[in-house]
């Protein structure tokens, strides 16, 4: 069975949800906060892993970084392209795999955001992607990381929910796995009379634990924060966000 994270059917009908007008709108204050965090220069040379349709690529493209974005979904990365034409914005858009994907000492900083991580089965994938990512990195460089950590998760879960956008119904149900190792998700959107439905999982974090997959990983030091602000990462935090130095 294809695992889900490589199903483009999955990515392609839940676009909608996932990169919706909100989330377009809120890409140029995210960058702002993302750049203040990683303090680089414009000229820096950016990987963004796990791009999307390029919300953030884009934006730190204008912003004059030279970024190159890299995903496994084709749908997505015609839309970077062709918004990035449309606008004149040089991006090297990559179609690969983030466990992958590796280009020694090529960048001065590494996104990997909007719960981009923790997607595969095992352990080893995880670690095969930090450990990418330290070698993509130079001398200095920076890994910024977000995701919903173990603790916030706790503190908010919901086992359903459910909003309307557009005409659009979607609803979710979730469970996690025993110990918080995992929260399996249920998806359903119903459009134009038609019912779409699909269940992934993503791997959940600790503070302590993230701290610990990154130095194994060898980033010399790291710095966790509760949202792209720079914000603690405390019992109000309402993401975990992790710094990691090369």
């Amino acid at each position: 069975m294809t695992a889900w994270y490589e199903r483009d059917d999955f990515w392609e009908t839940m676009a909608p949800k996932i990169f919706g007008k909100l989330h377009w709108s809120a890409a140029p204050a995210e960058v702002e906060d993302i750049v203040r965090l990683l303090d680089i220069p414009p000229g820096a040379d950016v990987l963004d892993l796990c791009c999307g349709p390029g919300r953030h690529s884009l934006e730190l493209a204008r912003r004059g970084f030279r970024v190159t974005g890299v995903d496994r979904t084709p749908a997505y990365l015609a839309q970077a392209r062709e918004r990035a034409g449309a606008e004149g914005l040089s991006v090297e858009f990559v179609e690969g795999d983030m466990r992958e994907f590796r280009r020694p000492d090529a960048f001065d900083a590494i996104l990997n955001i909007y719960s981009s991580f923790g997607y595969f089965e095992g352990a080893d994938d995880d670690s095969r992607v930090l450990d990418n990512a330290y070698a993509c990195l130079r001398g200095g460089g920076k890994l910024l990381m977000d995701m919903m950590g173990k603790e916030v998760v706790a503190r908010i879960f919901r086992e359903r929910d459910w909003h309307e956008e557009g005409g659009v119904l979607f609803l979710e149900e979730r469970s996690v796995d025993p110990g918080w190792g995992a929260m399996r998700n249920r998806w359903i959107m119903v459009k134009d009379g038609e019912r779409f439905e699909f269940e992934f999982h993503l791997h959940l974090f600790s503070g302590v634990e993230l701290d610990s997959l990154l130095r194994g990983a060898g980033f010399g030091s790291v710095n966790l924060f509760g949202d792209l602000k720079g914000r603690p990462y405390d019992q109000a935090a309402g993401r975990l966000v992790a710094l990691a130095r090369k």
